[in-house]
């Protein structure tokens, strides 16, 4: 797909609330209704995958993912993220790490999309499979702010992306 809105769910669901993003992902799929311009994928730990999907020419990027913060659990941040926020880090083609998947994206020879962060902090990562209480509860507010962003993203037709952003770069 070139241009439009790619919305990534990261996270392992092996290990409780670090499936925050992949459960996301699942419920903005099934609940339909996205624009056609944008595509939702739960992309686990497979960041490898996520850096050749960015190579498709993507207007816009809204990872999903738990990130740990000093809130309480459940607490969701919605962050925009630019080259110069990103560092370096250490690629591994069979991991996922979302930094280092876009600090490297330029050696795949892609380029960092507008890019935002919707993070939950997690109550717990140790191995199981289920979300905490408080991060369950979280996932309706963060699908809304998906569907918030790509409001503003495309905000009034498929060929509008380009001209919004550009706005916001000012």
């Amino acid at each position: 797909m070139a241009g439009g809105v790619l919305v990534a769910g990261i996270g392992n669901l092996f290990l409780g609330d670090d499936g925050f993003g992949p459960e996301v992902a699942r419920r903005l799929a099934e609940a339909g209704g996205l624009p056609p311009r944008v595509r939702v994928t739960d992309y686990g730990i497979r960041g490898m995958h996520l850096a050749y999907d960015l190579l498709d020419g993507y207007d816009a990027l809204v990872l999903v993912d738990a990130c740990p913060g000093d809130g309480p659990p459940g607490e969701l941040t919605v962050l925009e993220v630019r080259a110069e926020d990103l560092g370096t880090g250490d690629f591994d083609a069979h991991g996922m790490n979302p930094v280092a998947v876009l600090a490297n994206l330029d050696q795949l020879g892609g380029s960092l999309p507008f890019t935002y962060v919707v993070g939950c902090t997690p109550a717990g990562v140790e191995e199981g499979i289920g979300l905490s209480e408080p991060v369950s509860a979280a996932v309706p507010e963060a699908v809304g702010a998906v569907h918030a962003l790509i409001r503003r993203l495309l905000p009034s037709g498929p060929d509008r992306i380009a001209e919004s952003t550009e706005s916001r770069r000012s």
